[in-house]
């Protein structure tokens, strides 16, 4: 969604006639997952991608009839021929795609504004029946609504549907009315997660810039002005030359939120851990050894936290990726992140895949991780 947003609003402007295509369901193997989005104009602009270019032409093609005749459809493709002529996916699944006429609604008004303040919408569309078909629905944490389905349904598309803006997401519902039931697409859209990292340390440089890339939105807290700086920080969105618990003080730390102390500093790192410790972020990392980290529990027990509490801290932090330089521990830290984000142990792929237990997803086994 994000990627074709603003394209969406350039071509508008300029008054061209737009289409837009959404991968609304995947069965099997698929090179986009649902809720990737495709657009195009009528003078052939594209933008955007549903299955990495293997439908995309007939994709466009089905668009142009779209944008004549006004009427959205939804397209099924499956395995292409085996002379590779027909349309189809070389992966052997199949994907939904709905395509339609792309009008600037207030739905989509509120998507777009949300975006760029960063603030969590969901984005509703119908699917069947096919008179309701291309009707939008948006609505935001607050249970605010723009546009509507069915004002039979609108209520009951929020309620099923409102626990996917934590993280964002995407789903199909069916709901009934007294007419027939009526399927949904909702694709939610969370802000981005926040990385907060405390220490503006040699490995917090390649650390930010890969977050950065990943989606991240990062902060450098460090009151010392000579490490912290535009110069070694250039894709930080914020850099914050304050000490740590007055700087986190000052955020609203959430579960969007993932907290890393590198400084090796108690003087940075107590403040920050117990600030991380007091709140519901999802992650907290604090680099340095196991006798280092020693010190910090004993510190943080004197402040009143209990087992429990310190059984958050990831420590040694990272995967066991063998990392040695500041760059391959920062990937080592970005990839636990990552698998903590999706409740997963981070183990090999062509190994049957690990998901946390229920006790270890604040915590999970440290194995062997990227060193301190």
């Amino acid at each position: 969604m994000r990627e074709v947003l603003r394209q969406l609003d350039q071509w508008i402007e300029a008054g061209e006639d737009v289409a837009l295509a959404t991968l609304i369901d995947t069965h099997g193997s698929s090179p986009r997952p649902a809720g990737a989005r495709f657009c195009c104009t009528q003078t052939g602009q594209m933008a955007g991608s549903v299955s990495s270019g293997c439908i995309e032409g007939d994709v466009f093609e089905r668009a142009l009839e779209v944008m004549q005749n006004g009427k959205p459809t939804v397209q099924r493709y499956g395995i292409e021929a085996a002379d590779g002529v027909a349309v189809g996916l070389s992966c052997g699944g199949e994907v939904d795609v709905l395509i339609e006429p792309f009008k600037p609604d207030s739905a989509w008004r509120a998507v777009s504004k949300a975006v760029t303040s960063r603030r969590a919408i969901a984005h509703c569309v119908a699917l069947e029946p096919a008179r309701l078909r291309g009707r939008h629905l948006a609505f935001e944490e607050s249970g605010r609504c723009f546009g509507s389905i069915d004002p039979e349904i609108d209520e009951a598309i929020v309620q099923q549907s409102a626990d996917l803006l934590e993280d964002g997401g995407e789903r199909q519902i069916e709901v009934a009315t007294s007419t027939g039931s009526i399927r949904v697409f909702i694709q939610a859209l969370a802000p981005p997660p926040r990385l907060l990292v405390i220490g503006a340390t040699h490995t917090a440089i390649p650390l930010i810039e890969m977050a950065s890339t990943l989606g991240f939105e990062t902060f450098v807290i460090d009151p010392r002005s000579p490490f912290a700086h535009r110069e070694r920080f250039p894709t930080a969105d914020h850099l914050l030359l304050e000490w740590p618990d007055q700087a986190l003080s000052a955020l609203e730390l959430d579960r969007r939120c993932h907290v890393l102390t590198l400084s090796h500093d108690l003087k940075f790192d107590i403040p920050a851990l117990a600030c991380a410790l007091r709140s519901q972020v999802r992650y907290i990392g604090a680099l340095g050894s196991r006798r280092t980290h020693a010190g910090r529990l004993d510190r943080l027990r004197e402040l009143g936290f209990n087992d429990a509490d310190l059984a958050r801290i990831h420590t040694p932090i990272g995967l066991d990726l063998g990392a040695r330089t500041p760059e391959e521990i920062a990937l080592a830290i970005l990839a636990e992140i990552v698998a903590v984000r999706h409740e997963r142990a981070g183990g090999i792929l062509r190994q049957p895949p690990a998901t946390l237990s229920p006790d270890s997803r604040s915590n999970p086994a440290a194995g062997g991780r990227a060193r301190g």
